[in-house]
Formats: structure tokens, sequence, C-alpha cells
């Protein structure tokens, strides 16, 4: 293990990692591994907080608030997927810049199939973003009154 791929530190995320399908372990490590790769070179985001949130591992940005929450997790229809906030534009930018590329589910994850290498330097755009995601300049508002 590396700084980049961390031991789990919270034993309940290591369960949810465990009770995952075999098949689909070895690409939720690899995206584990990819947001703590991100995060180390995006000192903005400041340290990452890895717990779960709605029974799926999560990772927020707790000390600075910088980011939306990324979570992952196994989709119905299998694979395996990276989550999303759903009211945030972070899959609606990403779609845009990337079009078919990925295979998405609405405005709240891209969905994996195990076995197919991950494409590192999109999903570190895209995990970027999420970590940063607060820091994007936000539309202003015109005041009424």
């Amino acid at each position: 293990m590396t700084d980049l791929d961390p031991p789990f530190r919270d034993p309940a995320v290591a369960r949810a990692f465990a009770g995952f399908p075999a098949e689909a372990r070895p690409g939720l490590h690899d995206l584990r591994a990819l947001i703590f790769e991100v995060a180390a070179a995006t000192p903005e985001a400041g340290p990452i907080v890895e717990c779960l949130k709605w029974g799926q591992p999560a990772y927020l940005t707790a000390e600075t608030k910088s980011g939306s929450t990324i979570r992952l997790g196994v989709p119905r229809s299998g694979g395996f997927a990276l989550y999303t906030h759903c009211r945030t534009t972070l899959l609606s930018d990403f779609r845009h810049a990337f079009g078919d590329d990925f295979t998405y589910e609405g405005n709240r994850a891209i969905h994996f199939v195990p076995g197919v290498p991950l494409p590192r330097a999109a999903l570190a755009q895209l995990i970027r973003a999420a970590l940063t995601y607060r820091l994007k300049p936000q539309p202003s508002r015109a005041r009424s009154g």
C-alpha cells in the first residue's frame, strides 16, 4: 500500500468493499486508488475522508469543504459505478466533454464493466472537478429590491 492507495481506516468501509461482488472489487479498488491519487495532487481539496454514505464508500473533503461527495458502488444492472451528487453539474459537464465515451446513469453515476481498464486520465478530471466543485465560480444572482 502507498499513500495513494492507503489501507482502510474505517472497518465499515473495509467490510463494504469485501461485500462487493468479486468481479467488481478490482475496479472499485482502482477507482478508490485514483480518488486518493487525484486528491494528493489537488492541494486545494485538502485531506480526503473515507466513510460510508447510504451504505456505499464515500469520499469527502471534510476539512476544506471544497468538494462534492464521490461514492463507489455496484448498480443493479451489474458492473460497478462512480456516483456523484445528482444536483451538481458534475456529470453533465463531464458528458459534455467526453460524450458517449462512458455509460451514464442519468446525472448521478458512470457505470463500468469489470475487467475493462479504466480511462484514468478522463476520470481524474471528473474526480478533480468533484473534489473542488464548491470552488468553481457560481453564477451571480441579481439582487432585487
